[in-house]
């Protein structure tokens, strides 16, 4: 698979990344497994995790750690082949511990939590998964500096914030001496452009490396759901309550959609990739799966 470094950093990455919200429920460790096997093997290197993934059962404040554990398993022996992102600040806890924001004692027990369940001494790449209102911006870059500077993590980055906080984020980091941002995860499909109209330009302004999320949105973009027809069974439409149902302006922008991939001669999927991967700014686009069989068609499209 091509391959594209993220600026400011040695990290050579896979163009597609593989997004691991399902592990836990439905992809259990053998699955995982399968998995990641696949995509190692076909090089698809780069890894998306987050402290609270844990599959369709995940909620706000809920345990989570059960997709960096599994994933952790899966590259036993291995590490060194993969490029790993996880992120922190969201709610999550059990009865040993919770907590939430991006507050520096927060961030130092995530961490540790995470290099644990990833089985490992480092994360290639540490995001801010949200924005913290109770936490000064200055604090949460200062403690990712400080991890930076214990070698737990190799560089840092951010998903859901906005614009003007990324503005602030590079002053603080220059007037500071600390480390700049490398990458930015904003939510970004053919169907949802809202981060092109400022979120974009400024990653690119500060060549930061744009990595969309929910890039199928949900399944919408793969060509699986009709208009009028149920969810296909095992789909995440049929599985999960994640599928809102499509009112008839959406079914036409989805159809829509299809005519230009079928134009292009590209699957659905692969027409939603390569839209992206066309955008400025952007590095690799996250998709996730639960069969290694849906990765197949980027690797014939990008290989």
């Amino acid at each position: 698979m091509q391959q594209r470094r993220i600026p400011n950093t040695d990290l050579d990455v896979s163009v597609v990344c593989l997004g691991t919200m399902t592990f836990g429920t439905p992809v259990d460790q053998e699955g995982v497994d399968g998995i990641i096997d696949w995509c190692l093997d076909n090089g698809l290197n780069f890894i998306d995790t987050a402290d609270m993934y844990e599959g369709y059962t995940r909620f706000l404040g809920s345990p989570g750690g059960k997709s960096e554990a599994l994933i952790g398993n899966a590259l036993v022996g291995r590490r060194d082949k993969a490029v790993i992102t996880t992120k922190v600040g969201n709610p999550i806890g059990d009865d040993s511990y919770s907590g939430t924001g991006l507050g520096r004692d927060h961030v130092l027990h995530q961490i540790d939590a995470s290099l644990e369940r990833l089985r490992t001494d480092y994360v290639d790449i540490y995001e801010m998964h949200r924005d913290d209102p109770d936490t000064p911006l200055e604090e949460s870059i200062a403690t990712m500096a400080g991890l930076i500077e214990a070698g737990k993590v190799r560089h840092w980055g951010f998903s859901n914030f906005e614009p003007d906080d990324i503005h602030r984020m590079i002053a603080l980091c220059d007037g500071n001496g600390w480390p700049r941002p490398v990458i930015a995860q904003p939510q970004l499909s053919w169907l949802v452009r809202d981060s092109e109209e400022a979120y974009n330009p400024a990653c690119i302004e500060y060549d930061i490396a744009v990595t969309p999320y929910r890039t199928l949105q949900a399944g919408l973009l793969t060509g699986k759901y009709k208009r009028g027809q149920e969810a296909p069974p095992g789909s995440r439409g049929d599985e999960s309550s994640w599928l809102d149902d499509p009112d008839d302006e959406l079914w036409d922008r989805i159809e829509q959609f299809e005519r230009e991939a079928a134009g292009a001669s590209l699957t659905p999927t692969q027409y939603a990739v390569k839209w992206l991967l066309d955008r400025p700014g952007v590095t690799s686009v996250i998709v996730g799966c639960k069969r290694p069989d849906q990765l197949e068609p980027f690797v014939e499209a990008f290989a």
